[in-house]
């Protein structure tokens, strides 16, 4: 990781390159609560990136104003170089940002290959008459659809799920499916909400090598936040720390861990949850 200018660190390898990701004092208020305040972020073109921080702290609210879910009350988001200011969730879809959600998102009663060919929405173009008739090209659209969709899933190695309701499938496997869809619109970042929850050893083992595996093929940042501390420390080249909707630090994995602002606000909590557990 090395510095730039605007005081944010990045990866050497993408030192040449416009940043993917860029926030500017970003905050969000509802009512008298502010929720976040002063996020400022700068992410490399292909980084994984970390965003932790102690329940409640904010992150969830973060992602949701990356996807403009919440429109912010003060700051800028940057996303390849373009502002997402006054945009719509979808349009900021559209301009190159996917996410997963902490609570997995499926169509359940679809096939596994159905819910990978939703998230090719952004690149399928196909006109209503088309859709209705399945004539003026409708075959061989259907058909790249289908052919890409299966290339995902077996960057997944779950090409021979395709037809399985996606809803039957091992708790592991529907977020490996949730990922997959989310690469398939296209994008140049995608955000994962807590990827590794609800998941073993072995398949946290296996979430941490396709996300190398993401990042070195489709040559895309990966931002993520996550509780597992061993899953981030291991895997993420820029870390930010979220507490009371503020960064109180950012930086390389050894940073972070001797910071003793975070040091604080992980044991400072544990050790109010004993103290309230005794009284």
């Amino acid at each position: 990781m090395v510095p730039v200018p605007s005081n944010a660190i990045i990866p050497e390898r993408d030192i040449d390159k416009t940043p993917i990701l860029e926030t500017h004092h970003l905050g969000i208020d509802f009512g008298g609560l502010t929720a976040v305040d002063e996020f400022s972020l700068t992410v490399g073109r292909t980084e994984i990136a970390g965003l932790i921080g102690p329940n409640g702290a904010g992150k969830t609210t973060v992602f949701n104003l990356l996807t403009n879910v919440y429109q912010p009350t003060r700051g800028d988001i940057i996303l390849d170089g373009r502002t997402t200011a006054r945009k719509t969730a979808a349009q900021v879809s559209r301009m190159g940002i996917a996410r997963t959600f902490q609570n997995i998102r499926l169509f359940s009663e679809m096939s596994v290959i159905d819910n990978v060919k939703v998230g090719l929405h952004n690149s399928i173009n196909q006109s209503l008459a088309a859709s209705i008739t399945h004539l003026f090209g409708y075959g061989k659209s259907e058909k790249k659809s289908r052919d890409e969709a299966l290339e995902l899933l077996d960057f997944f190695n779950m090409a021979d799920l395709a037809e399985h309701q996606a809803g039957s499938l091992p708790y592991g496997e529907q977020r490996r499916l949730e990922i997959a869809r989310a690469l398939a619109t296209h994008p140049c970042i995608i955000l994962l909400d807590e990827p590794a929850a609800g998941m073993n050893p072995s398949e946290t083992t296996e979430l941490m090598e396709n996300i190398r595996r993401i990042r070195d093929n489709f040559h895309i940042a990966v931002m993520l936040i996550e509780h597992d501390m061993n899953l981030v420390m291991n895997i993420c080249e820029g870390i930010c720390v979220l507490d009371h909707g503020k960064v109180i630090a950012k930086g390389s994995p050894e940073e972070i861990k001797s910071n003793p602002a975070v040091i604080e606000a992980y044991l400072g909590r544990k050790k109010e949850a004993a103290e309230d557990a005794e009284g």
